[in-house]
């Protein structure tokens, strides 16, 4: 499966006339404030009582089980161990018999508590937690949070009653290592950090056009010629020398090792094995299980990375899944049925008399016959087939789980039909391959922006479902696609702190959530965690908004972190800060005299060496621009185009522009449909309605440039001071047809400028009835 590439342009900052930013308080890593009503707990509990008093945790604390050998009891037993050097000794719990002190871990209760619950009690002399099977574990986690960062011979550990149980029975996150591949170590890596956060449930993106990571022995090319590739490009990233091949696999051995890792911290491991489509891989290897066109001297006019729905292919595919459901216990076989390019099936003359045969109306229905097809194997082998959200197209298999990533809508659409859904919309912050800000300081990534709130802020449950249709939903999942994610580093840059904010979405319910105590308090304790073991996190920045644009005479700015131990650096000079600029230690206050400006760039370094992307702060003592006096407006705008291919808007002042009209909104889609390229220039005028400053932003600064009364708009300088009234506005918009190649995926750059006024946090389109000429 591919993401959607499709760029939301999202604005920045909503224009104020003075920046203040109070300072908070840094939380040490080794305290929680006293105002955190979840002890830094994430993902939240359900339920926090704290009381006076402290337990002293050491090697010589005594740990009782039910049953020590019990895995959620070894894996405690080997983190004190291993994280902490506690050696303690486990004995034997019986429940008849009351325990005074130290650490008890009982399924005594348990049958009390909901699914995956738990109590956790610590008193002065007592630490109790109650729980049974994945209950357990997720007390034993809670616990582990509860201890401090920094390493000590006794450790104080604040006395409590947690109850807690989650929201969600299926919380999970998808990896893709078809695009680029990672190794067992580091794939355990990812496993260790769901299971610390709650998550119980690891899809594993094992095939894909671009690679086939899963040893099938009845099938040794797959893995043999599949699994490697030269090069590949990703819009313009390059991550590897032409010369040389890229790829790798897991052997049948190495999944069990991981499916038995994951198993011990009771998550479940779904593998994929795309079909019908994304199998370029597979048809490296064999290729006599595409479909072959209808005229062999007229080649298809797609690259075919989509079997051909013959007895063979369907014979081969069940062979590779009767090999993969031996290697994985799961309930769940995910199918992928995503993004079937059906230009072959429409040349194979197969397909076509396929489709005659069994009475199919179009290639959507074909597709929804190779689905059910292959459901009906898998439901005959006791397993629930998963599949993206296009498996609705041409009517839904049975019994099968739609993965919604489109949106919500396909979701929506089945959780109307009574089928079960998971909720992980490419939309709502859940595809962790988006960049987390619009900062150009970002690594490379997909084009949309997946904030941390945005993250956080989304609710599975649609309001679009009636109370019956909403128990269909049965959680929620994050994604990261690895197109732009070739190295450890970067995979955990992507996912963290987006994984603790998905974490909170799928565990706790949504009365109990709260942003601002999420990223302002309760992620102090996990960045000093990630810090301790060196992981690549996102640094959040000293500001939450990024770039910001300020018209007045003086501003005070108080920067702050989050993250333990950090230091803020700053200029004036307009270079981003580095560890020999200015450290923050006070409010740093400017005074900008008449007509000049001034530029305050900060940022977090976090004691490992980590930096923040740098926020800039743009300063301008100047006055308002005066409206214009014009009365005789009429609605609308004018424009001359002119046809011809342009590389940059420039190019328009230096041609004739001929064809005129007038227009009553700034949109040349409908030009479009007649001209492959040309220029168009807009003017006339803006129509202000109060004083203030505006932010103005474009889809594209390469084919669009902005003139309000005369001043070009850039990405750097994008907000104006404005009277009241009507300023004039010039557009100048460059377009060129794209070349569409076999199987591409075409992007325009639309002509969309977006204003916001003083205030406002959202952004919308420049409205029609303010425009005049």
């Amino acid at each position: 499966m591919t993401t959607n590439t499709a760029k939301k342009v999202i604005s920045l900052f909503a224009a104020i006339t003075i920046l203040t930013l109070i300072s908070v308080t840094t939380a040490n890593a080794q305290t929680v404030p006293a105002e955190d009503p979840y002890l830094g707990i994430i993902p939240a509990p359900a339920s926090v009582k704290k009381v006076a008093g402290a337990f002293i945790f050491s090697a010589q604390t005594p740990i009782k089980a039910d049953w020590p050998a019990d895995k959620a009891v070894v894996f405690l037993k080997n983190y004190l161990k291993d994280s902490r050097h506690f050696n303690n000794k486990i004995a034997k719990h019986n429940p008849k018999v009351k325990v005074s002190a130290g650490l008890v871990l009982t399924s005594y209760g348990a049958d009390k508590l909901p699914a995956e619950g738990y109590k956790l009690t610590i008193t002065p002399k007592k630490i109790t937690i109650v729980g049974k099977g994945a209950g357990l574990f997720y007390g034993i986690q809670t616990l582990i949070q509860l201890m401090p960062v920094q390493l000590s011979a006794r450790e104080k550990l604040p006395c409590v009653t947690i109850e807690d149980a989650p929201r969600f029975g299926y919380r999970g996150m998808m990896l893709d290592v078809s695009r680029h591949f990672f190794t067992v170590p580091q794939v355990k890596q990812v496993i260790a950090l769901l299971a610390a956060y709650k998550l119980n449930t690891f899809h594993w993106h094992l095939v894909d056009g671009q690679g086939w990571r899963i040893q099938i022995k009845k099938y040794p090319k797959l893995t043999e010629v599949g699994g490697y590739r030269q090069q590949t490009m990703y819009g313009n990233n390059r991550d590897w020398p032409d010369s040389l091949s890229y790829g790798g696999f897991y052997t049948q051995d190495d999944i069990r090792d991981v499916v038995k890792f994951a198993a011990d911290r009771f998550i479940n491991v779904i593998p994929e094995i795309e079909m019908p489509a994304h199998s370029d891989a597979a048809l490296r290897a064999y290729p006599e299980l595409r479909c072959q066109p209808d005229d062999p001297k007229n080649p298809s006019r797609s690259i075919s990375g989509i079997y051909c729905p013959t007895e063979e292919t369907f014979t081969f595919l069940e062979n590779v899944l009767t090999e993969v459901m031996e290697l994985f216990p799961s309930k769940y076989i995910h199918v992928g049925g995503d993004e079937a390019n059906k230009q072959p099936w429409k040349e194979s003359a197969f397909v076509q008399n396929l489709m005659k045969e069994k009475g199919l109306k179009d290639e959507k229905e074909v597709q929804s016959y190779f689905i059910q097809r292959m459901e009906k194997f898998i439901n005959g082998k006791g397993r629930t087939m998963i599949g993206w959200d296009e498996i609705l197209e041409g009517g839904l298999a049975p019994n099968a789980i739609v993965m919604s990533w489109q949106g919500e809508e396909g979701g929506i659409a089945a959780a109307r039909q009574h089928h079960n859904v998971i909720m992980t919309p490419q939309t709502t912050g859940n595809y962790f391959d988006h960049y987390q800000s619009g900062s150009p300081q970002e690594p490379v990534s997909f084009g949309r922006y997946a904030v941390l709130k945005e993250t956080y802020e989304y609710d599975p449950v649609s309001k679009q479902l009636t109370p019956d249709e909403q128990k269909y939903v049965m959680g929620t999942q994050g994604n990261l696609w690895t197109e732009y994610v070739p190295t450890m580093a970067k995979l955990q840059y992507q996912i963290l702190p987006r994984l603790f904010a998905l974490a909170e979405v799928a565990w706790t319910k949504p009365e109990n959530k709260n942003y601002d105590n999420f990223a302002d308090v309760r992620l102090a304790n996990h960045f000093g965690r990630l810090e301790a073991m060196d992981y690549n996190y996102r640094v959040p920045t000293p500001f939450a908004v990024i770039d910001t644009i300020l018209f007045g005479n003086k501003f005070t700015y108080t920067p702050q972190s989050v993250v333990p131990g950090a230091k803020i650096y700053y200029t004036l000079n307009g270079r981003d800060p580095l560890d020999t600029d200015l450290q923050y230690v006070s409010p740093v206050t400017i005074i900008i005299p008449a007509n000049e400006k001034r530029e305050f760039k900060a940022r977090v370094i976090t004691p490992s060496g980590r930096r923040s992307i740098a926020t800039r702060v743009l300063m301008y003592n100047r006055p308002l621009i005066p409206a214009t006096v014009y009365a005789n407006g009429k609605p609308g705008l004018k424009y001359k185009l002119v046809k011809g291919r342009f590389t940059s808007p420039d190019q328009l002042d230096y041609v004739t522009l001929t064809d005129s009209a007038t227009t009553d909104k700034l949109n040349a889609e409908v030009l479009k449909k007649d001209n492959p390229y040309f220029g168009i220039v807009y003017d006339g005028y803006i129509d202000i309605p109060e004083d203030g400053s505006y932010n103005f932003s474009q889809a594209s600064y390469t084919d669009t440039q902005l003139f309000i009364d005369g001043e070009k708009l850039t990405e750097t300088e994008y907000v104006l001071p404005l009277a009241k009234g009507l300023h004039k506005i010039k557009v100048k918009y460059i377009y060129q047809a794209p070349v569409q190649t076999p199987g591409s995926r075409v992007r325009q750059t639309p002509l969309h400028i977006y204003m916001i006024e003083p205030g406002e946090a959202a952004k919308g389109e420049i409205e029609a009835g303010s425009l005049f000429y």
